[in-house]
């Protein structure tokens, strides 16, 4: 077997099987050995947390700008955190890279019996309903405390947890019959922030965006958009454009004066902006 970070020549890609892995495995344990890296053996599970989270946004900025290449390396990066971990768990004794595998496996057959087991399904909907159910029962077999929603990570993105709430909350029936619902609640919860505006009560206000936010993620799930994805495209534009508005500013300007510019100027900008994308 070849030292887990020599080169080797990968099969074609209709070929690979996952085989490689204990060459992260190996590659791992040999950076954590007594003899390996000094960064590496210092850290811990509580200093590799922000990695994890940093590694995986950088998976979604890839695909999001439809590089492939660059996916597959953010990929390995997140893969790395992973096998990390689990060599960190393995020496403190509770569980090792192959335990990760082995319960991932488990739970996908376990998750999937209308592939594995005997049982029917009438389209995707169906499939994720029984996923929240087998899920619920393996909570209760396990012990775990809290309802349906409280496997909603507490560390997802605001728009990202607000839409796995309702999402999950419509497996079991609580949800508005059609894309109606949400519209006339959106509309309830923007007349009440209007209210607590008026007020000057910034508690309430605070409340009471939240509540608009919330309706509106709700509204974007039953018109089959992902409202994270929505936002963060809507942000990238607003970027883009006002990139073009500096670049503008720049040549007309020289850069950003002292004073700011009449807003009249800069809208002008921003409409070129507009015409230009």
């Amino acid at each position: 077997m070849p030292r887990p970070f020599a080169p080797v020549k990968l099969p074609p890609l209709e070929q690979q099987d996952g085989s490689s892995y204990p060459r992260l495995v190996a590659l791992m344990q040999r950076l954590m050995a007594p003899d390996g890296c000094p960064w590496d053996r210092k850290q811990t599970m509580e200093s590799l947390r922000r990695y994890v989270v940093e590694e995986a946004c950088e998976v979604v900025d890839a695909i999001d700008d439809g590089d492939r290449k660059e996916l597959c390396g953010e990929l390995g990066d997140l893969l790395l955190q992973v096998v990390f971990l689990s060599e960190l768990a393995r020496g403190e004794k509770s569980f090792g890279p192959d335990d990760v595998v082995a319960a991932i496996v488990e739970k996908l057959v376990r998750r999937h019996p209308h592939v594995f087991a005997d049982v029917e399904v009438d389209g995707a909907e169906e499939v994720l309903t029984n996923w929240e159910r087998i899920k619920a029962e393996e909570r209760r077999r396990d012990g775990k405390k809290g309802g349906l929603l409280s496997s909603v990570p507490r560390g997802l993105p605001a728009l990202t947890r607000a839409q796995r709430v309702g999402e999950k909350s419509a497996t079991v029936g609580f949800d508005w019959p059609d894309t109606k619902g949400p519209r006339e609640q959106l509309d309830e919860e923007i007349g009440e922030l209007d209210e607590a505006l008026g007020s000057k009560d910034q508690e309430a206000i605070e409340e009471e965006f939240g509540d608009v936010l919330f309706s509106v993620v709700n509204m974007a799930r039953h018109h089959g958009v992902d409202a994270e994805a929505a936002l963060r495209n809507c942000v990238k534009k607003y970027i883009d454009r006002f990139g073009f508005v500096e670049a503008k500013v720049r040549d007309d300007h020289g850069g950003w004066p002292e004073r700011a510019l009449p807003i009249e100027e800069l809208d002008s900008y921003w409409r070129q902006a507009k015409e230009s994308k």
